[in-house]
């Protein structure tokens, strides 16, 4: 018998009918995904003869209240800047008086809270198309950061082979840091960036590629860093075109078509540049924005939720303010009472029956208990 455990149930059935072999499958309760191999009867290396195949029915229902499993709560959405290998100046890792640049000594406390807090990374393209791949019992939590800074990725040099040595220092320093501390924190993160890409011209394209390769996600942050509420149309289309049509001469499909909006602008939808933002055509390159991500305040909505909008998404200012003014604090003894608890399956929607009305797509498979 070989060993039948990384095989589809579609190809244990063409192996047991290729080796003449009487197949049973039987179901049952497992943490492991609906449909998954639990176990074969007979172990590889032993004689063929009938055959039991275990695969798992999911999670037993009866456990999602203990878990008070809830995908329809809401997504903390990180929104950081620069990552900086000093001291503190200001409140808690601020380097700056708003606190959008942290410290690296903060950014690691940071990623340890949310790892010990029950919070587990998903790609943020992943949680926009309503992908949350996350474990019974945990939350989804995503990670960006604006501006392309040398301080998210400063390459070193390169080593013998010609591959880019980065700081440790530095925000993906600390974030493959943690990949190699936590292999179950799934560490992934979306760097929005400028015309100047991470201002390292030497190493720009084998950044981009490294990133991508490695598992993170490379965004559209405009060429200037432009206020759209300033602007006019024409200047809109050539600051959001011109840093697609760049990211699509070195990655070609493998960027994401979202935009984190300069400065959170402009503020509404309803806005006449905002169409220009989420389509339009620049020297002959046609591109179309999925998403764009405000300078918000809070987290945002379930993407199973009547309130979700992904054109449109909040995000948390990732800095400390004594637990006030939304900062990391305030926002995480919030979400205690409101955060999305995952049923451990990705297919299947799980949430409490009084939050069925909040429930926004019913040709998804769920549970309501």
């Amino acid at each position: 018998m070989d060993d039948l455990s990384n095989k589809s149930i579609d190809e244990i059935k063409e192996y047991c009918e290729k080796n003449n072999i009487n197949v049973t499958f039987s179901e049952e309760y497992s943490d492991i995904a609906k449909g998954s191999f639990i176990s074969q009867s007979i172990l590889p290396g032993e004689e063929l003869g009938d055959l039991v195949i275990k695969i798992s029915k999911g999670v037993d229902p009866s456990i999602y209240p203990q878990k008070n499993v809830n995908e329809l709560g809401r997504v903390p959405i990180m929104m950081y800047h620069g990552i900086h290998n000093v001291d503190a100046k200001y409140v808690g890792g601020n380097v700056d008086k708003d606190g959008y640049q942290r410290t690296s000594d903060a950014f690691r406390k940071d990623l340890e809270f949310y790892y010990s807090s029950g919070y587990r990374m998903v790609r943020l393209i992943d949680y926009v198309n309503g992908i949350i791949d996350v474990p019974l019992g945990y939350s989804p939590l995503v990670i960006t950061f604006d501006d392309g800074l040398e301080n998210n990725i400063k390459v070193l040099g390169l080593d013998d082979n010609g591959d880019i040595i980065i700081d440790p220092n530095s925000a993906v320093g600390i974030l493959e840091e943690f990949k190699n501390k936590y292999n179950d924190f799934n560490v992934t993160a979306t760097f929005f960036v400028n015309g100047g890409l991470f201002n390292q011209e030497e190493y720009n394209e084998k950044i981009l590629n490294w990133l991508v390769d490695h598992g993170y996600d490379i965004g559209n942050h405009s060429y200037s860093h432009a206020d759209f509420s300033k602007i006019d149309n024409n200047k809109s289309i050539y600051e959001i075109g011109s840093v697609y049509k760049i990211l699509d001469s070195i990655l070609g499909d493998k960027y994401v078509n979202i935009v984190a909006l300069p400065f959170g602008s402009p503020y509404t939808k309803s806005h006449s540049n905002f169409p220009s933002i989420m389509s339009g055509s620049y020297e002959g390159f046609d591109y179309n924005t999925l998403s764009t991500l405000r300078v918000g305040w809070e987290s945002d909505y379930s993407p199973f939720s009547n309130d979700f909008d992904k054109s449109f998404l909040k995000r948390i200012r990732a800095y400390d303010n004594n637990g006030v003014d939304f900062d990391i604090q305030m926002n995480f003894k919030l979400l205690e009472s409101n955060r999305y608890i995952s049923d451990g399956d990705k297919d299947l929607i799980v949430f409490p029956k009084d939050k069925v009305e909040e429930f926004n797509n019913f040709n998804l498979e769920y549970y309501s208990y």
